[in-house]
């Protein structure tokens, strides 16, 4: 089956609602509420694990050797450590991410009794103050302070308001969405990919289209501080791809445009043969792709292979520039990604030896070994070869 055409309006609608509701890790009943009430209507029955993680199953000819896509609602955050004297609050993060980036953020606080805002401020912001100082301060979480939009002076009003070590701030994204395509945002990483997984479920409706396996529609909720995929992957799931951000920087070669394909992350290659499925889906369909390896990353996929899920796993990704900072990203690779996700839940099972756990030899995949074939140029036979 060639792509489906994307409902990019709906993509981006769904983004947007998304980016409104807080989800840092530790955080998420609200969002996951959303995406179930989401999934419904777009007639998936849904099931929550205990904390939370979501799994909708598309049903398709075949329940063994089944396809999974994995996004994940959290997000970024940070968490009281302790109350100040002076009536501010001190902050550790939620998930890997700079203090350089906190700085003037605004937040909402989640306390036990009642959200409060608030501004993540450098300890010498005051540039009346401080003057020079307040460019030559060190970075880092033990060099900002919460300051909360509330009667907070001293400790005694801190207890007052009932705010305690431990609650949760979700930082304010900051949404734009351009008319060029762009989308600049905090928290892209990761509800665009759940956006993304969400439109491409809507085109699959719209056409009714057939699946020759069952597809399982995973949604995580701790992915940013290591969980991700651990615990909701059955033993019918045969492939796992997760949808996330790439790293569009220097020295890498992810892009805003298109899929970008992860041939490898922190914890090793992707799988093979389902990677390059995927690639040459790409190209029968006319889809943009790049590929990159990516140093210091991980994915929902990590989680669930060190929990011992036996399954080949892929990472597909929009690049977003400065990731777990200010975050930029296009709708080009958004749709790219939910184009891609509609012709490969489609497609023909390749490898039907994964419709067991274990099986013998026959029928297992073989990958290349000859020589690739050398063409030669015009002067390559009389070209002297260097000795070593």
């Amino acid at each position: 089956m060639t792509r489906l055409t994307i409902d990019t309006e709906y993509l981006a609608q769904t983004l947007e609602a998304l980016l409104t509701i807080p989800s840092p890790t530790g955080y998420t009943d609200t969002v996951v509420r959303f995406v179930s009430a989401e999934l419904e209507r777009l007639s998936l029955p849904i099931e929550l694990t205990r904390r939370g993680a979501i799994r909708a199953i598309r049903r398709g000819r075949e329940t063994r050797g089944a396809r999974a896509l994995v996004s994940h609602l959290d997000t970024l955050g940070a968490q009281v450590k302790y109350l100040k004297e002076n009536g501010r609050l001190a902050l550790v993060p939620i998930g890997n991410w700079s203090a350089r980036f906190a700085e003037g953020a605004r937040i909402t606080m989640f306390s036990q009794s009642g959200a409060y805002r608030g501004t993540i401020l450098s300890l010498k912001s005051s540039g009346h103050t401080f003057n020079d100082e307040i460019d030559s301060a060190p970075i880092g979480w033990d060099h900002v302070e919460l300051r909360v939009d509330a009667l907070a002076f001293g400790r005694g009003d801190l207890d007052r308001l009932g705010i305690e070590v431990g609650d949760i701030v979700a930082i304010d994204p900051q949404p734009e969405f351009l008319e060029n395509g762009f989308i600049i945002s905090r928290h892209l990483d990761n509800k665009a990919g759940v956006a993304v997984m969400l439109a491409a479920l809507k085109a699959l409706k719209e056409a009714n289209v057939e699946t020759p396996v069952d597809i399982h529609w995973l949604f995580t909720i701790a992915e940013e501080v290591g969980v991700g995929a651990s615990s909701i992957i059955t033993h019918d799931v045969a492939s796992l791809i997760a949808v996330d951000n790439g790293t569009t920087a220097p020295g890498q070669n992810s892009s805003e445009f298109g899929v970008t394909f992860s041939m490898a992350d922190q914890t090793g290659p992707f799988d093979y043969h389902l990677t390059k499925k995927l690639v040459e889906l790409c190209q029968e369909n006319d889809i943009r792709y790049q590929k990159d390896v990516f140093r210091y990353y991980r994915s929902d996929s990590a989680s669930a292979v060190e929990a011992g899920a036996d399954v080949r796993t892929a990472l597909i990704t929009f690049g977003i520039d400065s990731s777990h900072g200010y975050e930029r990203i296009h709708m080009h690779a958004l749709r790219s990604l939910a184009e891609l996700i509609t012709a490969y839940v489609a497609s023909p099972v390749d490898i039907p030896r994964d419709y067991e756990e274990t099986a013998g030899v026959s029928g297992f995949t073989r990958q290349p070994t000859a020589e690739a074939e050398q063409s030669l140029t015009p002067d390559a036979e009389n070209t002297e070869i260097p000795q070593a």
